[in-house]
């Protein structure tokens, strides 16, 4: 069980290094939809993006893996609420690998639109913004699935008490508060609300601030816990 407890935080901690390093690189979660300075931008250097579409998928698989060491090492806890969080966090994944595929189109894109003009350049930037659209609703789709897999193992941690009870509930509160900002951000695209932030061609922020950080701040706590506790009982 600590070998599977080191890996599970291990991989939580990763995850967010990844997600981390392919927004660096230039794959925003949710993208403004200017598509002529996206396409020019990612024209300028295919390479970068390219990388950045790698990290996407290495925190996508991770996501997976890590779900299924955490049913491994809790999962004889609470089976429902193991296999709950198993295939939302895994449908997640998948929901997220999909967007990756439209990013290599925009990287397609990217290529007609710098040898393009006039009315071509003008419908491959239509085309892209198209993308973007669909790929903004697609992430805050995901987030979904998202939130019940994160609420399912902070439920099981408060009733079972194989972390410390406030991580639990601090989870709670957090996949809650992060959850409802997605719902009702999807029901009412053009929601305004005080914990969300306007943006360049967008009614609110990515993620909402509130509990877009405190979901951060509870899976970068539970991986380091997991790993401590994994090295205790060793």
């Amino acid at each position: 069980m600590a070998i599977e407890m080191f890996l599970s935080g291990f991989l939580l901690l990763f995850i967010i290094i990844a997600i981390a390093a392919s927004v660096r690189f230039g794959n925003e979660l949710i993208s403004d939809l200017d598509s002529d300075t996206k396409l020019q931008k990612i024209n300028d250097d295919p390479k970068r993006f390219k990388t950045s579409i790698v990290f996407a998928l290495i925190h996508n698989s991770c996501i997976i893996a890590f779900v299924v060491l955490l049913f491994v090492t809790f999962g004889a806890y609470s089976l429902i609420l193991g296999v709950v969080w198993t295939i939302s966090r895994i449908v997640e994944s998948l929901i997220l690998s999909y967007n990756e595929k439209k990013n290599l189109e925009l990287l397609n894109l990217a290529r007609q639109y710098s040898g393009a003009s006039g009315a071509e350049k003008e419908a491959v930037s239509d085309l892209g913004r198209t993308i973007l659209k669909t790929k903004n609703y697609r992430f805050r789709f995901a987030q979904i699935p998202f939130t019940i897999g994160t609420l399912a193992y902070s439920i099981l941690f408060v009733t079972y008490g194989v972390v410390l009870p406030i991580l639990g509930w601090f989870g709670i509160v957090a996949s809650i508060l992060y959850g409802l900002g997605f719902v009702m951000i999807l029901v009412k695209p053009d929601i305004k609300a005080p914990y969300l932030v306007t943006m360049p061609d967008e009614s609110i922020s990515p993620v909402p601030p509130i509990g877009g950080l405190l979901i951060w701040i509870f899976e970068i706590v539970v991986g380091v816990w997991l790993i401590y506790s994994s090295i205790f009982i060793l």
